[in-house]
């Protein structure tokens, strides 16, 4: 069905290869937690799995270079006294990342630079205000420490996990369990996924609704909703027979789909990673032994199959990783890290080209690491585009990786800025003035936040205090 049409596409050719045995993370035991996410998380530092664990729930955090056998005695992150369900990493601190677990809370963890040497099981945040367990949670793409989750409770909470408070509960939106929430490009939106079979776009600082589709695909097993960077949603599902579907969408007109395809009959939920910058998707089965990918275009048939990329293993789960992780020197266009029973397993996905020139129609500017606004402006009625970066010259992590974990980042304690500080200082005798000038920058921007956060305490307090009085009112 996919294959009538041949067309130009410079990703018609995209081959996945999974890597050599010892380049995979072995002897992991994956968790068998019945849901449906990823289970998995990726970025230019980290894979985080989330496994098996006696007593609670965990996930394991491992640098990227770990691989081969992890021993059983590897430290893990443990905070959870139930199954964790779901973790992501904030786009802008790769050292930060969620967890939310059937214990009903969220945790913020932050690792250690060079990953864990002991257990860790102080989150530097518990988020707590679901009455039933929290199975999604996604970080907002372009402001700092606002994050989003969704429980079983039919619930949306977006939190400002600087102050960890829940600025904006969607309490009767949803009627049923909510199956995927996925942020717009700048994070102005969400859509979401139900089990009352709805497509719902959201905009959560109004608090309503924009557009919604009611059985958008009639099959009674899961969905997921995805945003596409033109606005459009991408969407799948299963159909009345219970065919595999995908489908595009316009939130301007939700009665028709733009494009609808029927897929294959298999019953494994289709996880879609999406590539802002190629407009390809990528869909991976839970349960298959295959990742199909599409490229989206504006020409019919919209939604143009591409590949499938199968190997003999099913997958427990996948991580996918963000542009900025991929060698462009190989013309790695995106990269999975496939989770079997019991080993992690990295798979390329190529696209052939004979030069070693850097190849700028692959690689236009993605988006980087840093932040467009700080919560509060988000809060507040703000939009920020993703601030993108080059990668020509490849990403590189550490580059002022000091500066930007301490920059405005309340998820960072005090001694960590002290510590910066000193790295700071002694910058100017061995580098130009450029760097000094940046770093007065970074303390104007971290008194400010400071300041900021005292005038929020002193506005508090005053709150409590006349709340107080109007208490004692009550009693007399």
């Amino acid at each position: 069905m996919f294959r009538r049409v041949v067309r130009q596409s410079k990703f018609r050719h995209v081959f996945g290869q999974a890597v050599k045995n010892d380049q995979c993370y072995d002897d992991i035991r994956v968790s068998r937690v019945t849901w449906d996410s990823a289970f998995c998380a990726v970025n230019p530092k980290f894979v985080a799995i989330i496994v098996e664990a006696s007593g609670g729930g965990a996930f394991l955090v491992l640098p990227l270079y770990k691989t081969g056998r992890i021993d059983k005695s590897y430290p893990t992150v443990c905070g959870h006294t139930g199954p964790v369900l779901d973790i992501d990493w904030c786009p802008h601190n790769d050292q930060v990342i969620a967890s939310g677990s059937e214990d009903c809370t969220i945790m913020v963890w932050q690792i250690p630079e060079n990953g864990l040497v002991t257990s860790m099981s102080e989150p530097v945040v518990v988020l707590e205000g679901h009455s039933k367990r929290v199975g999604i949670i996604s970080w907002h793409p372009t402001a700092r420490n606002v994050l989003l989750s969704a429980g079983c409770d039919n619930v949306v909470i977006i939190w400002n996990v600087g102050t960890g408070e829940a600025m904006i509960t969607l309490e009767d939106m949803h009627p049923d369990v909510i199956y995927s929430a996925c942020w717009n490009r700048n994070g102005s939106l969400i859509c979401t996924a139900a089990k009352d079979k709805k497509i719902r776009v959201i905009d959560p600082r109004k608090e309503e609704i924009i557009a919604e589709k009611d059985k958008a695909h009639e099959g009674a097993r899961p969905m997921r909703a995805i945003f596409l960077s033109d606005g459009n949603v991408f969407t799948t599902g299963f159909s009345r027979m219970s065919e595999r579907q995908l489908a595009l969408w316009n939130p301007q007109n939700m009665e028709e789909p733009i494009s609808v395809h029927e897929m294959d009959t298999s019953n494994g939920v289709l996880l879609p990673f999406y590539d802002p910058d190629t407009n390809v998707v990528y869909l991976c089965g839970k349960g298959d032994s295959s990742i199909r990918y599409f490229e989206i275009t504006d020409e019919a048939p919209f939604v143009h199959y591409l590949n499938t990329f199968t190997t003999k293993e099913p997958q427990r789960g996948m991580g996918y990783m963000p542009k900025r992780g991929l060698d462009v020197n190989k013309c790695e266009i995106a990269r999975f890290y496939k989770l079997h029973e019991r080993k992690c397993e990295p798979i390329i996905m190529t696209v052939p080209r004979k030069s070693d020139l850097f190849q700028d129609d692959l690689y236009p500017d993605t988006a980087g690491p840093d932040c467009a606004l700080e919560a509060e402006e988000w809060f507040e009625g703000k939009n920020g585009e993703p601030i993108l970066i080059s990668l020509k010259h490849g990403y590189i992590p550490g580059k002022n990786r000091d500066l930007k974990v301490v920059k405005k980042n309340i998820l960072d304690n005090k001694p960590k800025m002290s510590k910066n500080s000193e790295n700071t200082n002694p910058a100017p005798k061995t580098a130009t003035s450029a760097p000094s000038i940046k770093s007065e920058a970074k303390l104007e921007e971290v008194l400010k936040e400071i300041k900021s956060l005292r005038e929020l305490v002193s506005s508090q307090e005053k709150r409590i205090a006349h709340l107080e009085e109007q208490l004692s009112k009550m009693d007399i």
